[in-house]
């Protein structure tokens, strides 16, 4: 699958590292691995997994019935609906991006829902010539899903009012028709993924053995490819010019057209991953057994779980004090973004070498960055 061979430009790290495996695991001598693997994953899908789709489909739903609305009635209270409402769902979209397994991955779920930046040529030409296949032409992940309406919802114009006023243009239906079939096809892949999800629940579960096809190996190597990949690389390492020479591309920054909440969007996706990596309930603050949990039964001490925790909470202090618009940010003061990259750094080193090394799990995804 695509994420299995996707290859980043090299780069060689300054952050220096002041701990090893070896410093950091305790590793206990002579320990049987009999951690129930099963009650980790039932905890995982039945806590966290299958809820958050559950969320997610609701508020899926919720923005599609609003899009109809104002596709019916172009209104100034029925465009501002259709745009809080994108804005809600891509909130919940950042805890379920990581779970790239199963139909997800088939589908191509999360190259359809979040490629950016989008292309607006693409899209443009799209719209002009109504010929487009956003089902199976991976050419079109760049014209299609959440990037794709932050152009057509903030991007045409300089306000609300006068996108509003492009969009009451019948010049413009074209337009408005394909906000409709871009929402449609979001649906749709979204209910073939979430069904999989809920039909393939007891067999998921049940794979708990240790092997590089089992449900848990998959799933955490999903985990940390979406830490290392989706949100330190995609959200502030090429934005902030990290893997391009120190050219920041400002432009590159998630939800670019309604630059306010790229901040907002990159804490979601951070409180995703640390309450995966805790086992917390996603509706409530109860946890169960986790990758925390497992890594503290493998170990003589909670050092190194310790350690990954810490990680987030530092990053999650660095994000909060960037500015809401990361566009702005970047122009400003790019250093920021790249300390936050750094700080992420520390921990996919902390996850993708010395966790996998305690659990015995193998890397399933090729890269270059140096780690």
């Amino acid at each position: 699958m695509l994420k299995k061979t996707i290859l980043h430009l090299s780069f060689v790290f300054t952050v220096l590292i002041s701990f090893s495996c070896s410093d950091t695991t305790g590793l206990k001598e002579n320990l049987a691995d009999n951690f129930d693997r099963q009650l980790l994953l039932e905890n995982v899908t039945d806590n966290i997994i299958l809820p958050a789709f559950e969320d997610f489909t609701e508020k899926l739903v919720a923005f599609d019935q609003s899009v109809t609305l104002f596709a019916n009635t172009q209104n100034l209270e029925h465009l501002e609906a259709v745009q809080a409402q994108w804005v809600e769902t891509y909130k919940v979209w950042q805890h379920i991006e990581m779970f790239n397994v199963l139909k997800a991955e088939e589908v191509y779920f999360m190259q359809k829902m979040n490629t950016y930046p989008a292309s607006i040529s693409k899209i443009e030409n799209n719209i002009a010539t109504y010929e487009f296949d956003l089902e199976s032409n991976n050419n079109n992940w760049v014209a299609q899903g959440f990037p794709a309406l932050d152009y057509l919802l903030f991007g045409l114009a300089e306000d609300t009012q006068s996108t509003l006023l492009f969009y009451q243009n019948e010049d413009n239906v074209a337009y408005l028709n394909y906000v409709v079939a871009i929402v449609s096809q979001m649906v749709n892949v979204t209910d073939i993924v979430h069904q999989d999800w809920k039909a393939s629940r007891d067999v998921f579960v049940s794979s708990s053995e240790n092997s590089a096809t089992s449900s848990l190996n998959l799933l955490t190597n999903d985990f940390i490819f979406y830490f290392e990949k989706g949100l330190r690389t995609n959200k502030f390492g090429i934005p902030a010019g990290v893997f391009s020479g120190s050219n920041a591309r400002a432009v590159n920054v998630e939800a670019y057209h309604n630059a306010t909440i790229a901040k907002t969007l990159s804490l979601e996706a951070l409180t995703a991953v640390h309450k995966f990596f805790k086992g917390q309930h996603y509706t409530s603050n109860a946890s169960g057994a986790s990758l925390e949990s497992y890594l503290n039964y493998m170990t003589e001490t909670s050092v190194l779980s310790a350690l990954v925790l810490t990680k987030f909470d530092e990053a999650e202090q660095l994000i909060a004090a960037l500015d809401e618009d990361f566009a702005s940010q970047i122009n400003a003061n790019k250093e920021q973004m790249v300390t936050v990259f750094d700080k992420l750094q520390e921990g996919v080193v902390l996850l993708k070498t010395d966790m996998l090394s305690v659990l015995s799990i193998a890397v399933d995804y090729i890269d270059a960055d140096g780690d």
